[in-house]
């Protein structure tokens, strides 16, 4: 894996494979970065590389010259940042820069970092750029997951604010990572009892104080927790819930999260159409950015208590399978009436919500690859965030503007509650194709304690890239929302 270190000596003089410039898209082309401080023959020197590659300075553009004149690095990299040097423009384009420079063993990236904020997208931009899934292979790639060494070159000096900013991105970085793997990892190798594992292994590998327990299927079974134990049935890999604690002394306050970790979704019964399934390794993204983000607040050391529940579950066809029209008892004792088996992802959610609200936290936020409904509102780009409390809401889209991962604020309209009556049970767990979205979390919050802060996170589209490999996002898993997170955890600090 990567590692991240931060300097302020010039960046002419830095002996390094590759240094990093930004550019900005200007009326005739790439413009380099005011802050870029350079000889000026070395500065002549790009700008003309620019003119001559014609050069726009757009995001997801990078130009590499080599053999600098004053430059001490073998080469240069100039990555476009758009028209504006924003926060989000710098976190896409040191990624973009560091993808290209993969194989390179030492970079400096020498970005805008005039403060803070900006600073930190820097140092998270070019983390995240230099992921790579380890292939499953009889011959692994040599230096596989190693990554290179990424000095970042700071304006904003080399004290405490500086090294603090980089330190937390490399720890989101590298949580971010676990989290991408998680979901990029086949279903046959992650099992909810492996994706249990593979936590269990995390956490000691860190040696963070984050605490773990489980309920098996038979602890399920006896709690109530009829949701996830209705979804699991049918599978010879039976389901889980996997509790995460961080308790530091002296917490300023307590917040559950709770993630959808359905390791695959075949639909059950419903089952899906062939294509349907392609991507469904990925239904566990949910319950990967939780885990992640405990660990992250762990290292991190924040003063914050947090506790993550994995709901853990593979929904397949079998005998043994649940069928629509069952009706299951949840962990609260509210009755379900199940109306479609690949709408399982709010029934595992439902019952981890509730055993998270026995704990009585100041907050719940629960996050989940749940509706196509999600998609087809937002895209692929956009999480929608529903809460029962407006300013809770706003306070989970401010933390994801935060982290440079989009969301947008959406209602949960009263009148679309009696779309969910049953006449057999409590609730029925769907309602029909219209506001799909609003009424999956409609459905959530009826298992939420009144007086509770809850948001609810729909991550269907941002969470798995079918493209190629974009600013932060590679292809395949995201890891979006653990910068969310662990930014919501760190607010209440």
């Amino acid at each position: 894996m990567p590692t991240l270190t931060v300097t302020t000596r010039p960046l002419a003089d830095l002996a390094a494979d590759c240094v990093v410039l930004g550019a900005t898209r200007g009326e005739d082309g790439a413009v380099l970065a005011a802050e870029a401080a350079l000889p000026t023959a070395a500065r002549a020197h790009l700008e003309a590389a620019l003119a001559d590659a014609d050069a726009k300075g757009a995001i997801g553009e990078v130009h590499r010259v080599v053999a600098v004149p004053g430059v001490k690095a073998t080469s240069v990299v100039v990555t476009g940042l758009g028209p504006d040097v924003t926060p989000e423009a710098l976190r896409h384009g040191a990624a973009n820069a560091l993808r290209a420079l993969s194989a390179k063993k030492h970079v400096v990236v020498g970005l805008p970092t005039p403060d803070r904020a900006t600073l930190s997208a820097v140092a998270d931009g070019a983390y995240a750029g230099c992921y790579g899934f380890t292939k499953i292979s009889r011959q692994p790639a040599a230096g596989a997951g190693q990554g290179p060494k990424v000095t970042v070159h700071s304006q904003l000096g080399g004290g405490k604010v500086a090294k603090d900013a980089v330190a937390r991105a490399e720890v989101l970085g590298r949580a971010r990572d676990w989290a991408r793997d998680l979901v990029n990892t086949p279903p046959n190798l992650l099992v909810p009892s492996m994706f249990e594992g593979n936590v269990k292994a995390r956490i000691k590998a860190s040696g963070a104080k984050v605490g773990i327990s489980v309920l098996d299927e038979k602890a399920l079974a006896k709690g109530g927790f009829g949701g996830i134990v209705g979804v699991g049935q049918g599978s010879a890999n039976p389901p889980r819930i996997v509790t995460m604690s961080w308790k530091p002394a002296g917490a300023k306050a307590s917040i559950a999260l709770v993630g959808k970790g359905i390791t695959f979704d075949s639909g059950g019964l419903c089952i899906k159409p062939a294509a349907g399934m392609a991507t469904m390794k990925s239904d566990m993204a949910g319950a990967a950015a939780v885990a992640a983000a405990v660990l992250a607040a762990a290292e991190l050391g924040l003063p914050v208590a947090v506790t993550g529940y994995l709901c853990l579950a593979e929904n397949m066809p079998s005998g043994t399978a649940q069928r629509p029209s069952d009706v299951v008892t949840m962990r609260n004792g509210s009755t379900v009436e199940i109306l479609d088996t690949d709408a399982e992802g709010r029934m595992v959610l439902a019952d981890g919500i509730a055993l998270a609200a026995e704990k009585k936290p100041d907050a719940i936020v629960d996050i989940a690859t749940l509706t196509g409904a999600q998609m087809i509102a937002l895209g692929d780009l956009i999480a929608g965030v529903m809460a029962n409390d407006d300013s809770f809401r706003d306070r989970v889209v401010m933390a994801a503007t935060g982290a440079c991962e989009p969301a947008w604020p959406m209602p949960l309209p009263e009148e679309l509650r009696k779309g969910l009556d049953s006449t057999v049970a409590d609730i029925a767990h769907k309602a029909d194709r219209w506001g799909g979205m609003l009424t999956a979390g409609i459905f959530l919050s009826t298992f939420v304690p009144e007086g509770t802060p809850w948001a609810h996170i729909d991550i269907a589209g941002p969470s798995f890239n079918e493209k190629g490999a974009r600013g932060v996002d590679p292809k395949g898993g995201t890891g979006y929302g653990v910068g969310t997170l662990l930014t919501l955890v760190e607010q209440y600090s």
